[in-house]
């Protein structure tokens, strides 16, 4: 009996002491969870980043680097904005890279539209350029424009030394025999300029002013380059005659009006005969540069200028001895050849005029 109560009191004892360390370890283990939660909870409110890896949290030092990475590129970020710049500073930089080239809004300032480079022929004391030998260009010349006859009265050409005679000619110029004194390398050369047209524009207080002329004589001195006729000279120098700073280019007489003093002909100078004859082209569409005298078969005669007796070229005497009929093919520094069917003995006649228009092939 007394040993069924000793073990009863023993199993009491042992349950006893079971029970209190069960609760010990429930509370230590709760504690420390508790304090895991806290914490992980603080981490996490601190940086989300670490919340979002649940398998490969990250480490105190890869923080920092995170954060010093972070740190840069918002940095970088604040200072090279790619498209959220200040409307200021955009239009500084493009106003910057703008101006080291060339600035939209002042090029048709600092280019000007014209081929003279911003030259709009504007002087002042026009009238009085100081003479200097002209000077030869592609295509014309440059130097002095002058001016001869009465700018008033406006005469017609009388021909000049083309030899051309009376005319209705308005528009009428001479042109420079030399480029240096004597040296004959001026565009007249011997009479072969005779005919053509010169446009011609020159320096004025107003700025340019132009006009067209035919040529029909030669420069009366040395520094001359064109010297006008009445009526151009007026138009470009007014009643301020002088010797004015200009430029000319060769260009064709067809369609230009006041240097047509009548329609084109052939004329035969006085003093002709079935022996000799030369004759001459009025009112041309250019500067005569061939005349050729075509009869049957292969018949050709080229005709030569003569020599001393300008814009006049020379006619066999065989052609001026047959009533043959005869092509007379006149070629032109510019423009179409024109074209007369005459007989040789026409050629003969002194001061014999055959049109064209009655004469056409």
């Amino acid at each position: 009996m007394r040993l069924h109560v000793l073990v009863f009191l023993c199993a009491l004892l042992t349950a006893a002491l079971v029970a209190c360390g069960g609760d010990s370890s429930s509370g230590t283990d709760a504690s420390v969870t508790e304090s895991s939660s806290e914490q992980a909870l603080s981490s996490s409110a601190q940086s989300p980043e670490r919340s979002s890896s649940s398998v490969a949290p990250v480490s105190s030092s890869a923080e920092e680097k995170l954060s010093s990475s972070s740190a840069e590129v918002e940095s970088s970020s604040s200072e090279t904005p790619a498209s959220s710049a200040t409307p200021g500073s955009s239009e500084n930089i493009v106003s910057s890279s703008s101006s080291e080239t060339v600035p939209a809004s002042s090029s048709s300032e600092s280019v000007p539209a014209s081929s003279d480079d911003g030259d709009d022929g504007k002087c002042t004391d026009c009238d009085s350029y100081t003479a200097a030998d002209p000077e030869l260009t592609e295509k014309g010349g440059k130097g002095s424009v002058t001016t001869y006859g009465s700018i008033t009265a406006k005469e017609t050409s009388l021909g000049g030394a083309c030899n051309y005679g009376q005319t209705n000619i308005q528009y009428y110029a001479a042109i420079h025999v030399n480029v240096s004194p004597g040296d004959d390398k001026g565009p007249w050369d011997g009479g072969a300029a005779c005919g053509g047209c010169v446009h011609v524009r020159a320096r004025t207080p107003e700025g340019w002013k132009e006009v067209t002329v035919r040529i029909t004589d030669r420069c009366p001195d040395a520094n001359c380059g064109v010297d006008l006729g009445g009526a151009p000279a007026a138009d470009i120098m007014g009643n301020r005659v002088g010797r004015y700073s200009g430029e000319w280019e060769f260009v064709s007489c067809e369609g230009v009006d006041g240097v047509w003093g009548d329609s084109t002909s052939i004329w035969v100078k006085e003093g002709a005969s079935t022996f000799w004859s030369i004759i001459q082209v009025r009112n041309p569409k250019d500067m005569v540069k061939t005349i050729t005298i075509l009869g049957e078969g292969d018949e050709s005669h080229e005709l030569e200028m003569v020599v001393g007796t300008e814009n006049f070229w020379t006619v066999p005497p065989e052609i001026l001895q047959s009533d043959n009929r005869y092509r007379v093919v006149v070629k032109y520094r510019t423009g179409t050849d024109d074209v007369w069917k005459i007989k040789g003995s026409d050629l003969a006649v002194p001061e014999a005029n055959l049109y064209l228009h009655e004469h056409r092939e």
